[in-house]
């Protein structure tokens, strides 16, 4: 039996609606902002609400091996101390497949004396970096990697330039955002262009100057494609981290299908992450739109793929292209295991994806191994198909420690119960 077979989990359908209170976990992508942020700041910051997961880990321990004091006084904050400053590490920085943290920390790593690598594991190894490296270069940053993906090496000299750079965003939002929060501890301001009107999700750029501001970045915005960051740097600041609109929407999603009430303790307009959009798309559920525009809910299309196998008529999924270059294949991810359940109810035509739905699968046992390939999403995802079938085993069950390590809990405080186990740190009973 392999450690994948081990670490898997079938779910048991419930008899009855979701009912409950679960409180989401932080925000990933508020969290690793807010760390990096208070790190670049001078004095004591404290981060409360905060997510503590693999991503978060591996941001916070990089920070600290670049010289940055961080307490972890209970399970949702952090204290951050620093002087402004970042230093030379004693060794590559390993970041997993922490896409924010790696990204973040590659324009980062332009404020420190010295020489910083910044690598991850097979999967990051082959997720792009190459936009950004091209947009560091063009400010006089010496950056380099041998395939435009991780490991990637910076020469920094203590900082850089003022001046005007473009940035290619299509790929990712998260190669300005990294821009954007340097860009303050420049000597002079900086312009950040975006090189064409491609972006990946923009709400979450609008969630990086959010961040900036609080803790004391002044960003002028000429236009809609186009930001001016003066040379303030950073101060400490108390920060309230808002909970993961992506990790609620499974939480909705599972409301849906089960016709239950689940309490997350606020709105769905309180949120201001991007994903938070696709409450009011599952909230037309089993009527779900037959086209959905993924485009700026990134994290949210692969909740609506596995939704949408359970709708009244098929759906077709635009403009996820950038799913392609996430933890896996997304698009790929999720036409394979929804054509597992039954097949061709998942296809790829071209970059988008085609859920054929069938309201008549509820209540049918097709069983499934659905390979996760160590995406947190994808296992994510697909529990919820297992809430309408029997026989939904998830293989590697415990990647969702990279965002939401109590997940499978989540569910089993409404009701869920479950065959086998995940892993140590993310059990289900």
């Amino acid at each position: 039996m392999t450690d994948r077979d081990r670490h898997s989990l079938t779910i048991i359908p419930p008899t009855h609606p979701l009912r409950g209170r679960v409180a989401p976990p932080g925000s990933k992508s508020i969290t690793n902002r807010a760390l990096l942020l208070a790190s670049l700041a001078k004095g004591t910051s404290h981060l409360t609400g905060a997510l503590k997961s693999d991503d978060t880990r591996y941001m916070a321990e990089a920070l600290r091996a670049m010289g940055v004091t961080i307490a972890e006084p209970d399970e949702t904050s952090f204290t951050v101390t620093g002087d402004g400053r970042l230093r030379e590490p004693a060794a590559p920085l390993f970041l997993g497949n922490a896409g924010t943290a790696t990204r973040f920390l590659a324009a980062a790593a332009a404020l420190v004396h010295g020489r910083v690598v910044i690598d991850g594991d097979e999967h990051m190894r082959k997720r792009p970096i190459k936009p950004l490296l091209t947009a560091l270069r063009s400010l006089g940053i010496d950056a380099t990697s041998e395939t435009g993906c991780p490991p990637v090496t910076i020469r920094g000299t203590g900082g850089f330039e003022a001046g005007r750079v473009e940035i290619d965003g299509g790929l990712s939002s998260q190669y300005v955002s990294a821009l954007l929060m340097m860009a303050a501890c420049g000597s002079g301001p900086v312009d950040i262009v975006l090189a064409g009107d491609d972006i990946g999700a923009r709400g979450y750029i609008e969630l990086t100057l959010a961040a900036m501001e609080a803790f004391g970045a002044q960003i002028d915005r000429p236009s809609a494609s186009s930001w001016r960051v003066a040379p303030t740097g950073y101060r400490a600041a108390d920060f309230a981290i808002e909970p993961d609109a992506s990790a609620a929407t499974y939480l909705w999603a599972a409301e849906a299908l089960t016709n239950g009430a689940i309490d997350l303790g606020m709105t769905a307009a309180a949120f201001t992450q991007p994903d938070a959009r696709a409450y009011d798309v599952i909230a037309s559920f089993p009527r779900l739109p037959a086209i959905i525009d993924g485009s700026q809910m990134q994290d949210a299309v692969p909740t609506l793929a596995v939704l949408a196998a359970f709708n009244e008529t098929p759906v077709r999924f635009t403009g996820i292209g950038n799913l392609r270059v996430k933890e896996c294949d997304r698009v790929a991810a999720l036409a394979a295991g929804l054509s597992r359940i039954s097949p061709g109810l998942g296809r790829e035509d071209g970059d988008d994806l085609l859920v054929a739905s069938d309201p008549t699968l509820a209540g049918r046992t097709l069983p499934a191994s659905i390979d996760t390939y160590a995406d947190h999403r994808i296992a994510m995802s697909f529990a919820l198909a297992g809430l309408k079938l029997h026989g939904i085993t998830i293989l590697d069950a415990g990647c969702v420690a990279k965002t939401y390590p109590g997940y499978w809990q989540a569910l089993a405080s409404l009701g869920v119960a479950f065959d086998g186990q995940a892993t140590d740190d993310s059990q289900a009973h």
